[in-house]
């Protein structure tokens, strides 16, 4: 369904474009890569000089090597066009110190700790904090998502939804359904 119409003439003055595949390597690995645009409709004047209409004023990229337990193996960042060349562009090989950390536990508040603020891309920051449900996703087809192999399903306690004293999980998980608490326990 989409936003309703307003009835407010508007002008478009930039579109931001975020992208995330998936990939299931040979070697038992698995790839995600996301790739994130902006680009201006009309002439945008920067300090180092006019971007055209239509040419990103941003294009990266970024991929994450990890393991199937969450396990980030190897970060690769890239950058086809950015705002202040060749100074925003210097920051991509930092982003490899994320190999070890594991997408599930403490991810994005390693990456504020290594990259938030001007230690790090504001862009390529906050693309890594989608890396963990993006990779749920590309995991998620190996098996199906009801599966008991004993273990708590990853999607469990992750949304309103998904709470472990909602309604869907007595539907679909009774066994990790939870009585929620009121204020009188």
């Amino acid at each position: 369904m989409p936003l309703s119409a307003d009835s407010v003439f508007r002008t478009r003055k930039h579109s931001r474009s975020i992208r995330f595949v998936g990939y299931a390597r040979a070697d038992g690995l698995w790839d995600i890569e996301a790739h994130l645009t902006d680009i201006k409709p009309q002439d945008y004047l920067l300090a180092p000089g006019v971007r055209p209409a239509g040419s990103p004023v941003h294009d990266m990229w970024l991929r994450l090597t990890i393991d199937s337990r969450m396990n980030v193996v190897r970060t690769e960042a890239c950058v086809d066009a950015v705002s202040y060349p060749p100074y925003c562009d210097a920051i991509a090989p930092a982003y490899a110190a994320l190999a070890g950390l594991n997408l599930l536990r403490g991810f994005r508040e390693a990456v504020h700790e290594r990259f938030g603020a001007m230690r790090g891309c504001t862009h390529l920051t906050e693309l890594l904090n989608q890396f963990p449900s993006a990779a749920i996703q590309t995991l998620a087809s190996e098996q199906r998502d009801n599966y008991d192999d004993g273990r708590k399903p990853l999607q469990l306690d992750r949304c309103h939804a998904l709470e472990t004293t909602a309604e869907a999980v007595r539907h679909y998980y009774p066994r990790w359904q939870r009585v929620a608490k009121t204020e009188s326990d």
